[in-house]
């Protein structure tokens, strides 16, 4: 069995030899430990391979790169016929900082709101098709439908959360008419990633239920997974999402979902819910999740025993996956993953009838 099809029997809930170790693309360095990791068993998650491509006809984007105060900034302007809004940010390595982004007047929501309208897609699966030729047995690619229709309105490009959070109270119409034109292109979209040779994409995430709210969550996001999730079971598909934050609050709307996985759900102690309280929540789903990121910083022996202790609280590792979503410290990634993929293949030795032989 290799790494990419337990991942894909986990996915589907089926048996595997063992619990499936996964890691974002971005997460470990290739070089020779991510080798031996691999041949062991770890598996990496390409995320960076997209379904379609967007096209703006009727935007024009331009950005200049400048040094202020000792710090390398990018300003890029998107100009259209009803005005013409900016974003500044900061490239830091692997990632970069925002630091001013789309929305900062009233006059810019006419101006977001045609940029979201003037969107055109078509798909691009050739660069798929060709990804997972080369990639080979240890790698698994998946693609995705973007944020949410309303999330896309708090941890995209459009406006910070605190921003989104006055605007809420003080021009709600205006955020909710942007919402209708994100959520009715996001329907262009759905069946072109269903269509796509990936067995899986994910939709948004990052939800904070502190922000958002039960009722809200109810109304502005699980219709939109639901839809999105008819089109991709008409394709055999699987969808699932981003839930890396506190899902307690949210675990019976997250239940009523169609969604097939609940990826990053990060168990206790670094949120409120365990793994045997999410399985108990979430019983038919698949629960993709990123290893506490708080225990990495403990003794070798210990991230082994947590790991252990975790699969100990479900009855049943089918539908189990362990992965890694977040950063971990350069000085413990190699043994603190290593210690990982101990306790699963522990696991699996010690409740032998509860894994495939195969």
């Amino acid at each position: 069995m290799t790494p990419r099809e337990r991942v894909e029997r986990a996915l589907r809930g089926e048996l595997t030899d063992k619990v499936p170790f996964t890691i974002y693309e971005g997460k470990i360095p290739q070089c020779e430990a991510e080798r031996e990791m691999r041949n062991r068993g770890m598996c990496i998650v390409q995320r960076l391979v997209p379904a379609y491509v967007t096209h703006q006809p009727n935007v024009k984007v331009a950005s200049s790169h400048f040094v202020r105060d000792g710090k390398s900034l990018i300003r890029t302007c998107f100009e259209t016929p009803v005005g013409t809004v900016s974003t500044l940010s900061e490239p830091a390595g692997f990632t970069s900082w925002t630091h001013e982004r789309m929305f900062k007047r009233p006059e810019d929501y006419k101006v977001i709101k045609f940029m979201v309208e003037d969107q055109r897609f078509e798909p691009c699966y050739d660069q798929i098709c060709l990804a997972q030729e080369r990639g080979g047995g240890d790698i698994i690619f998946r693609t995705g439908f973007g944020l949410e229709p309303l999330q896309s309105l708090i941890s995209g490009v459009y406006m910070d959360m605190a921003t989104f959070c006055v605007e809420w109270m003080d021009h709600r119409d205006e955020l909710l008419a942007i919402y209708h034109a994100i959520a009715a292109k996001h329907r262009e979209v759905y069946p072109l990633v269903a269509a796509s040779p990936c067995l899986h994409a994910n939709y948004g995430g990052n939800v904070v239920p502190e922000v958002i709210g039960v009722d809200n969550f109810k109304t502005y996001y699980v219709p939109h997974y639901n839809e999105a999730a008819e089109i991709m079971h008409r394709h055999g598909k699987l969808i699932g999402c981003h839930f890396d934050a506190n899902c307690g609050p949210l675990k019976e709307a997250i239940a009523s979902t169609d969604l097939d996985y609940i990826e990053a759900f990060t168990p206790s102690p670094d949120t409120d819910m365990t793994l045997g309280e999410a399985r108990a929540a979430w019983p038919a789903k698949t629960l993709w999740l990123n290893f506490p990121s708080s225990v990495h910083l403990r003794p070798d022996a210990e991230v082994e025993r947590t790991t252990v202790e975790l699969l100990d609280q479900v009855s049943d590792p089918r539908g189990i996956l362990m992965g890694i979503t977040e950063d971990i410290p350069e000085d413990r990634w190699r043994d603190s993953c290593r210690a990982i993929m101990s306790g699963l293949e522990r696991h699996a030795r010690n409740k032998p009838a509860l894994y495939s032989p195969c």
